[in-house]
């Protein structure tokens, strides 16, 4: 048995089982993003009352979604790849698939950077534009 130590209250907990608020504050995310989570099919923790358990597979799953946020996945994408990880499909053709949904994102994240290296360049020449146009006016005065 691990004991866990709150700045409110010292309890006992097995190393199997957290409480909403053990996993929130071990991955930094608010109780609500949980039940967001487990809203979404991620997370699926056992209920004692109204208390959340959550147990290995839902920890592991938040720190795939977790990750999968990181890299700007979407939902979707994080669900696809963390369920496929739970199905009895071979390594390889799960690795493939990952594979693919990395390249696309990869992909759409190169074409966002073209969008927005535009967007400063155009933001750019207006700034000059601008900034010509104040020192006209500004020796024009005298």
């Amino acid at each position: 048995m691990i004991v866990y130590v709150n700045v409110n209250h010292i309890r006992k907990m097995t190393t199997n089982t957290w409480t909403i608020s053990d996993l929130a504050h071990e991955f930094g995310v608010t109780p609500r993003t949980l039940r967001f989570y487990e809203d979404q099919g991620i997370l699926s923790p056992l209920r004692q009352g109204t208390q959340r358990i959550y147990q290995p597979r839902d920890r592991t799953r938040l720190k795939l979604a977790l990750r999968g946020k990181r890299l700007g996945l979407q939902l979707s994408e994080i669900l696809t790849l963390i369920n496929m990880y739970e199905s009895p499909m071979d390594t390889a053709a799960q690795l493939k698939h990952y594979e693919a949904v990395l390249e696309e994102h990869r992909l759409r994240l190169e074409r966002q950077r073209q969008d927005i290296d535009q967007t400063l360049q155009e933001i750019q020449a207006q700034l000059q534009l601008c900034r010509s146009q104040q020192d006209q006016r500004d020796t024009s005065i005298f």
